[in-house]
């Protein structure tokens, strides 16, 4: 199978084990599931995609091909090519639908992982090719594919670089830089200089601000949650719509907008057709935000250093982005 990827290329894929998996309905699935929540509210929603997606598909194969890339074992391969199955419709706007979900720290997918892939045909996919499940699903097995925050991981490393070149922060050509300046040492994400490590960290920060920490997801994050509580209270749409399609959920919900108002309005507030404004003293919502910042380790002078070891003042940037962000938004009706 060749697999041309807008981060990486043209690679080829030959693993009977990965082709079985990349096949396999569960995964599938995430072809139509949107890497950002919710198309319309993108922070760029008028971005033509062309022959490429920012899927979660395109995602899992970006993680799969980059530890392949560096070599990680078969088992971490593997594990980076399921890590987002259990992702529902419309991604992270999910975690502020179910009960509880303040959005804070985004891992309503993470705290299904397990029961979903166990429920699904990637168990047997594994079993057939003397794959050990429960070693697979333990991300402590796999330091590149996985680490906390502020830390780089191939999850961290793929989605950055593809949100940067899908929406035209940087080309390809530049993507394609980081990589090559990126090593792996004691199972480490490492940059070969201060230079590049920093570039990288500054571009994430970037991407934190003015997309997945944004206003503008605040404000998907919201209406997507208002809209779909409201159709589960109507039971216009169930919880195990969640797991189909971003596309099979909106087409329920149309249904039922003409004889519903409100359902109507806060479809229209779903789809950015009415105004807001963020305003402190009065609002509507408070939304949080995840928000996200990486210290990459890189090579300096012959040692093993963060780059806050090596520009003090960026360690006060990571502490102070790690940190929730919060917006109050009034809408004109």
């Amino acid at each position: 199978m060749r697999y041309k990827d807008r981060v990486y290329g043209e690679t080829e894929i030959s693993e009977p084990v990965i082709l079985e998996l990349i096949n396999a309905p569960a995964i599938q699935r995430l072809k139509k599931i949107d890497q950002a929540g919710y198309k319309p509210l993108w922070v760029k929603p008028e971005f033509q995609m062309g022959k490429y997606d920012n899927s979660r598909f395109a995602h899992s194969l970006g993680v799969f091909i980059l530890l392949r890339k560096y070599q990680a074992p078969a088992e971490e391969q593997i594990a980076g090519l399921v890590h987002d199955v259990s992702h529902s419709a419309f991604s992270h706007c999910i975690d502020y639908v179910v009960e509880g979900g303040s959005g804070k720290e985004q891992n309503y997918q993470d705290n299904v992982f397990n029961h979903f892939v166990k429920n699904s045909e990637i168990p047997a996919i594994l079993k057939k090719y003397n794959f050990d499940l429960d070693y697979i699903l333990d991300d402590k097995n796999f330091p590149l594919k996985e680490r906390d925050l502020p830390d780089l991981c191939a999850d961290r490393i793929d989605y950055s670089l593809r949100t940067a070149v899908i929406f035209k922060e940087i080309e390809q050509k530049e993507a394609q830089e980081f990589l090559d300046n990126l090593i792996v040492e004691d199972k480490k994400w490492v940059f070969k200089n201060f230079e590049k490590a920093k570039a990288f960290a500054q571009l994430f920060f970037m991407l934190n601000k003015n997309y997945y920490a944004s206003l503008q997801a605040a404000l998907m994050f919201i209406t997507v949650r208002e809209c779909l509580r409201y159709a589960l209270e109507k039971r216009y749409i169930s919880k195990n719509d969640f797991y189909t399609t971003d596309e099979a959920v909106v087409k329920k919900i149309k249904k039922y907008l003409a004889k519903d108002a409100k359902l109507s309005l806060l479809f229209e507030r779903m789809n950015g057709k009415i105004g807001f404004t963020q305003n402190r003293d009065n609002y509507d919502f408070a939304v949080f935000c995840k928000s996200r910042a990486v210290n990459p380790w890189c090579r300096c002078n012959g040692q093993l250093m963060r780059v806050s070891d090596i520009d003090p003042d960026w360690d006060k940037i990571v502490k102070d982005e790690l940190k929730p962000k919060q917006y109050f938004l009034k809408f004109d009706k």
